[in-house]
C-alpha cells in the first residue's frame, strides 16, 4: 500500500511543478520589455492639454504627452500615437471614441482581453484597459466586423474602436503596466 501512494505522491507532484512551470511561462510572454526600469510617470497634475490639432502636421506627438514607450490617446482629435522609448511615434490612427471619456492624465495598461463582447453586443477583440470613470471601464478594442460605428449617445460605453489592424498593432504594443497619457 506505502507503494503505490508514494508514486501516487510523486505523480501529483510532477504535475504540479508541470502546471507551475507552464503558467509561469505565460505570465513571462506577457511581461512588458521596460518592467523594472525606472519611467517617468508623471503626475495627472503635470499632464497639460494639447493645443488645437495642426492641420500641417496632425500625425505629430502632442506636447507634454510625457516621455519614454507610451501610448498617447487625444481627446480633441481622437487619435492615438504609439510612442517609443525615443519619443517618437512608430505608429498613428484614428479612433471612435467612447461615450465615457477619462480625465487627460497617465494612465497604466492594467488589463487585456483577446476577444469577448463589447457593451454594445458586437464582438470584439484586442481588448486593452486602462481606467474606469464612474464605474464604466475604458480602454481600446476592434470590433471582429470591422465596423467603427458611433456609439449610441443615450449609453454609457468605455470603449474606444479602432481598425482591426490599428487594433493589432495597439495590442502588440500595450502590455500590462505601458503607461497611456490622456490629453485634450
Amino acid at each position: 500500500m506505502a507503494r503505490s501512494s508514494s508514486g501516487f505522491v510523486a505523480g501529483l507532484t510532477a504535475a504540479a511543478i508541470a502546471a507551475v512551470g507552464f503558467l509561469a511561462y505565460q505570465a513571462s510572454a506577457n511581461v512588458p520589455d521596460d518592467l523594472g526600469q525606472p519611467s517617468a510617470t508623471k503626475s495627472p497634475a503635470d499632464v497639460k492639454s494639447k493645443a488645437p490639432a495642426d492641420e500641417k502636421a496632425p500625425a505629430a506627438v502632442p506636447d507634454r504627452s510625457g516621455t519614454g514607450k507610451r501610448v498617447v490617446y487625444s481627446l480633441t482629435d481622437d487619435r492615438v500615437w504609439l510612442v517609443g522609448t525615443d519619443n517618437k511615434a512608430t505608429r498613428t490612427f484614428e479612433v471612435t471614441p467612447s461615450t465615457v471619456d477619462p480625465a487627460p492624465a497617465t494612465y497604466k495598461v492594467t488589463s487585456r482581453t483577446n476577444s469577448t463582447t463589447g457593451s454594445d453586443g458586437t464582438p470584439i477583440e484586442h481588448v486593452v484597459r486602462f481606467t474606469t470613470v464612474d464605474g464604466v471601464v475604458i480602454g481600446f478594442s476592434a470590433a471582429v466586423d470591422g465596423s467603427t460605428p458611433e456609439p449610441d449617445p443615450t449609453s454609457k460605453t468605455g470603449g474606444i474602436r479602432e481598425s482591426r489592424k490599428d487594433g493589432n498593432a495597439l495590442w502588440q504594443f500595450a502590455t500590462i503596466g505601458r503607461p497611456v497619457v490622456v490629453v485634450k
